[in-house]
């Protein structure tokens, strides 16, 4: 990463940033913000006078494209998911601003107006229905009583209050307490949920202690219709709620008509116009002069003669070029990531923990071997991992051209497919033990068995689970050392030769010489006495460096060690967990079926808890295996060389979905 600055004529500055937008080498950054002592020596440059025009014509073709959006034909549920829409990409061809203004002037004129009014009359008939809907659920109450809806109100003598209540009994006994007082109620409901619709008439003269009674206990009618008895103002209402449908789906077929000929058009004026906003908000992050414009920002090393050239070219050689080799302090240059296509699912996974800082390493790709290699272990059924397999590869080919995030992360799956699978067939696993439980005689006894590397297979994780914390407890040893190998590197790459040599070095010998103590002590092994003491002194020498590191608190980092280390038994813990829970429901389903008498239905009632018993399963073990594995790698793995808390490189860059450039044809 180099950190660049240019120092163009003001002449040239709108040529130069299409060309910086177009080449996309160059972050840009904002001068005044990293720098704010530059101000004292230039001038803070201003957005260009055409910015907030742009944004206009942005919001406008915006808010049409949302009106449109929300009304437009397009698949939904598993249509939508198996055929998903691609954007259609309009060739275009650059114009002036001038020409982009008319065009959106052209297009906005023609239907803006019509749209708005479309909207704002479906706003208005949503209210009204809203209010309808209303209407008719109170109405709803009144409909059994011989009154007109006029009558409601207040008169010269008459005060006449129209509602529900739940407390009846209270309500009724101050009413009756008033005098010249009448009430009328209808129970609806049962149980728990009954209350009463309630008209209370009572003398003009009571008029204030009937208002406190109603506040209290009744939640008040407010009807619009007045005029009519309830079940013909019902049938008035409902013919209205059913002309407002009509007159909705009249407007919602005009723009959809809209959205059929106008949509795409919408999306790639605003794309344009977006384009150009950009283009005319970035000066806001440059410093000038009289007749000069200056731009810091970053570019890869790789890319740098070209960038310079591409300047010149532009700027007709009126600029000045600069660059050099970033610090960490004070300069913090943003972090640029590259994997191949493949990886980049397992890019994801690293940037959900942390962008790795400049200059530090890139683990993904070995993140991402691991965690495919762990995610197999913990799921460890071939059933299991031929269903995610199938799917990853249906996601590949089905959905893979339409998003690159689908295609990575389905890449990803058909590797945790592959490895599952393959775990499963090594562990005797195939949705545990239903093929041999159910298709076999005999199914204590493995359908196939082979010798791979002197080791006798299927090993079975449920009779002999040793046998695989033993595998686990080696992998775990391979990660962490791994580990250490990278932060060994990276301390003497970044020129930490103290941390080098003591906090990453020393778990060399620590992890040889105590190895060999332990099989001394504990497992028995014959050593050589030359060997004993050999092992003895890389133990001292590592507690050496150890202690040079961290001080006497380092005796609590090789219990941290050997917490991480031990942490890898999860590797067995899930995987006899998915067998386990495999088999309770072979079991179970197989038991129920066996209970009922007709025997088809027994056989359709356990296929049917077969499938969905496994499908559970497989969720669930699918997302601990997931989540178990990431953290091996977050917390064991990272923890002994991975830092992170970088930025990520973001390039001032063209982003185009919906449109692509005429490519000029080449005249001969």
């Amino acid at each position: 990463m180099k950190k660049t600055s240019i120092v163009i004529h003001q002449k040239y500055i709108e040529d130069v940033i299409k060309d910086l937008h177009e080449t996309g080498l160059m972050e840009i950054i904002n001068i005044t913000k990293e720098k704010p002592e530059t101000l004292k020596d230039f001038e803070k440059a201003e957005m260009h006078p055409e910015a907030p025009v742009c944004t206009t014509y942005d919001l406008r073709l915006t808010r049409l494209i949302d009106i449109l959006d929300g009304i437009r034909s397009k698949p939904v549920g598993i249509k939508a998911m198996l055929h998903p829409q691609l954007p259609e990409i309009k060739t275009v061809e650059e114009c002036p601003l001038d020409e982009l203004y008319s065009r959106a002037e052209g297009v906005l004129g023609e239907i803006e107006k019509k749209i708005l009014t479309h909207e704002e009359k479906l706003k208005t008939l949503d209210e009204r229905r809203q209010k309808i809907k209303s209407d008719i659920s109170q109405v709803e109450y009144l409909k059994d009583f011989d009154l007109d809806i006029s009558d409601i109100g207040e008169s010269e003598y008459l005060v006449v209050k129209a509602g529900k209540t739940l407390d009846i009994d209270i309500l009724t006994k101050e009413v009756n307490d008033l005098k010249n007082s009448v009430i009328y109620l209808k129970r609806f409901g049962t149980g728990k949920k009954i209350e009463y619709a309630v008209i209370v008439a009572i003398h003009i003269s009571e008029k204030e202690k009937l208002e406190k009674i109603c506040r209290e206990h009744i939640t008040e009618f407010n009807i619009d219709i007045v005029l009519g008895i309830p079940k013909n103002v019902l049938k008035t209402l409902r013919k209205e709620d059913s002309e407002i449908v009509k007159e909705k789906k009249k407007i919602n077929l005009q723009l959809k008509n809209f959205a059929k000929n106008q949509f795409n058009d919408l999306l790639v004026l605003r794309e344009e116009i977006q384009l150009e906003t950009i283009r005319r908000e970035i000066p806001k992050n440059f410093v000038k002069t009289n007749s000069t414009y200056i731009i810091h920002g970053w570019v890869l090393e790789k890319n740098e003669d070209q960038l310079k050239t591409s300047i010149e070219k532009v700027s007709d050689g009126c600029a000045v070029y600069e660059s050099k080799v970033p610090s960490l302090n004070p300069d913090n240059p943003p972090t640029h990531i590259e994997t191949p296509g493949w990886a980049n699912g397992f890019r994801s996974l690293l940037e959900m923990f942390a962008t790795p800082k400049y200059n530090e390493l890139n683990p993904t790709i070995l993140m991402g071997i691991f965690f495919v290699l762990f995610f197999g272990v913990m799921l460890g059924d071939a059933g299991y991992g031929s269903i995610i397999l199938v799917l990853s590869l249906f996601g590949y080919f089905k959905f893979g051209k339409y998003s690159e995030m689908i295609k990575s992360w389905a890449f990803m799956g058909i590797w945790m497919g592959l490895v599952t699978t393959i775990f499963g067939i090594l562990t005797y696993s195939i949705f545990g033990d239903l093929i041999h439980r159910f298709f076999f005689n005999s199914p204590l006894e493995p359908i196939y068995s082979f010798n791979l590397l002197g080791i006798h297979f299927p090993v079975e994780s449920l009779n002999d689970p040793l046998a695989i914390l033993t595998l686990a407890l080696i992998l775990g040893l391979i990660h962490l050392n791994v580990g250490v190998i990278l932060g060994i590197y990276q301390a003497f790459k970044q020129k930490k030769y103290k941390e080098m040599l003591t906090e990453c070095l020393c778990w060399v010998p620590l992890q040889l010489g105590g190895g060999v103590l332990i099989g001394y002590f504990v497992l028995g092994w014959e050593l050589s006495q030359t060997l004993f003491y050999v092992a003895g002194i890389m133990v001292v020498i590592g507690l050496i460096q150890l202690f040079i590191a961290s001080g006497p608190i380092g005796f609590f980092d090789i219990t941290g060690y050997v917490g991480d280390w031990l942490s890898y038994a999860r590797l067995l813990a899930l995987g006899l967990a998915t067998s386990g829970m495999a088999l309770a429901f072979n079991v179970v389903s197989q038991l129920l079926g066996d209970m009922i008498p007709i025997k088809i239905i027994g056989m359709i009632v356990m296929v049917s808890l077969l499938v969905i018993m496994h499908m559970v399963n497989l969720g669930l073990q699918s997302l601990g295996a997931g989540v178990h594995s990431l953290r091996l790698q977050y917390v064991e793995f990272f923890n002994r060389f991975y830092e992170g808390g970088g930025k990520m490189f973001s390039p001032f860059k063209i982003n185009r979905k919906y449109t692509k450039i005429e490519e000029e044809k080449n005249v001969d």
